[in-house]
């Protein structure tokens, strides 16, 4: 698991040597999985730049785990929304044109599912996360994006597809 994130972390650094911003008034969609403790989630997001250096943007995740508890296996699932907002370091570092490197807050209400007779405790509630990210565009309007993000129910990273609007 430490290579993983080990390497992960370094692709994000590589990403800092280019970059490629969302122009202001511009949105992106972004989709794809996730990694976590709990399970693999499923997430689709939208994002729009109010400037040239700052998005806004808003995430539905969903995840379904099975969990162990004295013998029991139980299956849980989480569904997240939040929204978020990042800033885009791309001409602050002036970074070529085909990346993109951002970091930024997000604020989202979770939900928890278990099933009847489950005897240990998930609440559902609101969650603050930070986010640390790139793309990198392999055409005009489809890119891949990778982000690491701790702090709410989304905690761990996710890998995607993200395609301009």
């Amino acid at each position: 698991m430490k290579k993983i994130i080990l390497s992960s972390m370094l692709s994000v650094i590589a990403i800092l040597s280019y970059s490629q911003s969302l122009p202001k008034g511009q949105s992106q969609l972004n989709l794809g999985v996730g990694f976590s403790d709990w399970g693999v989630p499923v997430y689709i997001g939208f994002d729009h730049s109010v400037s040239n250096d700052i998005t806004l943007g808003l995430e539905l995740s969903y995840r379904g785990y099975t969990e162990r508890y004295n013998g029991n296996d139980y299956n849980h699932s989480v569904t997240s929304f939040s929204g978020n907002g990042n800033y885009h370091f791309n001409r602050v570092l002036e970074i070529p044109s085909n990346f993109d490197f951002y970091a930024g807050l997000n604020l989202g209400f979770y939900v928890f599912s278990s099933p009847a007779g489950y005897p240990g405790t998930h609440s559902s509630g609101l969650g603050l996360g930070a986010q640390i990210g790139g793309r990198y565009f392999f055409s005009k309007k489809t890119g891949l994006n990778l982000e690491f993000g701790g702090g709410n129910a989304f905690s761990g990273g996710k890998f995607g597809l993200t395609f301009k609007l």
